[in-house]
């Protein structure tokens, strides 16, 4: 593939660093300090743009590159509020998109999991779920888009949980899931979903051990939306909506 990196940040050179392994081309790079570049021309030199930017940034280059007709995948997080309006954008232009808040093969199989216990917790009232997820300290938003992703899979599959809330030290109301965000070091990423009874704790976690999963994902749901149109998932690209 022909691909341009949106984003030349600490995860665009590790997409750069896997993509070459992997013998595709890096036809452009485009950070803050040439943001001038990003033109209909110079994006249409791409088969396909991996974006991974700033949360104030990643609606304008979605939409830049669906409406140049590249197709785009976006690891940003932090603007999720917008993602919506990108999505029905792609579908009106024929575009393609794919947007997820975590590509590591792990981690949307940790979402599956917790999905499913979430279903099998949905009627023990005598849980109650909590969230953790810990990152490294340049890490801008908070919680993370994962956690976001694994708080939003226990909202629709517990009846009794009907929001979450980052935790900032006050108990919560019982209908609503505390999510916990710590920022320390160089950690690549630590989620843990827990379940609290009086008399036991059901936990699960993933640890990332550095950014090279993430990069593998990304070129993986690259070369997954080559030649297609409409707005994808992780779950697409690993087939995991058939569980």
């Amino acid at each position: 593939m022909r691909i341009g990196l949106l984003g030349y940040g600490k995860m665009g050179r590790a997409v750069e660093e896997r993509a070459l392994l992997r013998n595709h081309e890096i036809v452009w790079r485009i950070g803050w300090s040439n943001r001038a570049e990003l033109t209909p021309e110079r994006l249409q030199e791409a088969d396909v743009v991996i974006e991974f930017s700033r949360p104030e940034a990643a609606f304008d280059n979605v939409i830049a590159c669906l409406s140049a007709g590249v197709a785009v995948v976006s690891g940003t997080t932090g603007w999720t509020d917008q993602l919506p309006q990108a999505e029905q954008f792609c579908r009106e232009r024929g575009g393609a998109l794919l947007w997820s808040s975590n590509f590591s093969i792990g981690v949307n199989l940790f979402f599956v999991l917790s999905q499913y216990l979430a279903c099998l917790m949905a009627n023990r009232d005598e849980y109650s779920p909590s969230i953790e997820e810990t990152h490294h300290v340049h890490k801008i938003d908070a919680p993370s888009g994962t956690a976001q992703t694994l708080a939003e899979g226990i909202v629709r599959n517990v009846p009794r949980i009907q929001r979450w809330q980052l935790a900032i030290g006050q108990p919560m109301p019982p209908d609503t899931l505390s999510v916990t965000a710590i920022r320390r070091g160089e950690i690549s990423g630590i989620h843990v979903v827990r379940w609290d009874s009086s008399i036991d704790t059901i936990e699960i976690r993933h640890i990332a051990h550095s950014r090279a999963g993430f990069a593998v994902g990304a070129l993986l749901a690259a070369e997954w939306l080559i030649g297609k149109k409409g707005v994808f998932n992780m779950r697409d690209v690993l087939n995991l909506n058939v569980l």
